[in-house]
């Protein structure tokens, strides 16, 4: 049953997320906000914060896997991260570099990596470096940066509308307006501090590509099969009969 609904968005509400904790819920819409909502123990609905940071339609949110820490895509060609500050949340961080709208990110496993995919048929990968890191990245003050370290194109033809990044294996996963869902794998002999990354495919360590296209899932169905085009199409009613033959003895149906 639907226990609540929640209104104020002024537009088409595109993509809602829960926090890990399950307390918190976010919201966005084409009236270019980002809403986020805190539920209480008695399932009661609160909207904390209204964060207009987009100057236009806002198309995806999602959470870091750990962390109260919110990052939303935008029509505005950037990305944009949220936290809580002095109880309100505030727009700590932009990323910048898509040529056109960004459509959707993802958080990888661990949270120190960012993926986004957009309309310039790329997807960049931002790796968040804290203050007095290593490798000599400067920061703002306590919050940390983060900074592009892939630009991954020549893959896609066309708008890519999705990003997912698997928690288990690492794959990447993206969805595109070409038709096809491409699978992209990481070079085991990637350092994660310095990401310099090769085509592990071609055993070519020195080639400026970060993550290698695995897999393209064009196809799955028996119809697209030219073989199968011309065979006669059986209804679903036949199809249960005919199943139903197969498993259960002739008297019993009879």
């Amino acid at each position: 049953q639907c226990v609540t609904t929640l209104e104020g968005h002024e537009n088409e509400v595109k993509s809602v997320a829960w926090a890990p904790s399950g307390t918190l819920l976010a919201t966005c819409s084409r009236d270019k906000s980002v809403w986020v909502w805190e539920v209480d123990e008695e399932e009661e609905y609160e909207c904390v914060s209204v964060l207009n940071s987009h100057t236009q339609d806002v198309k995806h949110v999602v959470w870091h896997p750990n962390q109260e820490l919110l990052a939303s895509a935008s029509y505005d060609d950037t990305v944009k991260l949220y936290h809580e500050e002095e109880d309100d949340w505030v727009c700590c961080a932009t990323l910048e570099g898509h040529e056109s709208t960004v459509w959707s990110v993802a958080f990888d496993r661990s949270g120190e990596r960012l993926a986004s995919c957009s309309d310039d048929k790329t997807v960049r990968i931002w790796r968040q470096y804290k203050p007095g890191n290593e490798e000599g990245v400067a920061c703002s003050g306590t919050d940390p940066t983060w900074k592009c370290v892939c630009n991954l194109s020549g893959y896609h033809t066309r708008t890519i509308y999705d990003v997912a990044w698997c928690h288990l294996t690492g794959a990447l996963a993206t969805a595109c307006g070409d038709d096809a869902i491409r699978v992209f794998e990481e070079s085991a002999s990637s350092d994660p501090q310095q990401p310099t990354f090769g085509l592990a495919a071609h055993n070519s360590p020195g080639r400026a590509v970060t993550l290698h296209c695995s897999a393209s899932v064009l196809r799955t169905s028996v119809e697209a099969e030219p073989s199968r085009k011309k065979r006669p199409r059986v209804s679903f009613s036949r199809h249960m009969s005919l199943m139903a033959r197969a498993v259960f003895p002739v008297s019993f149906l009879e």
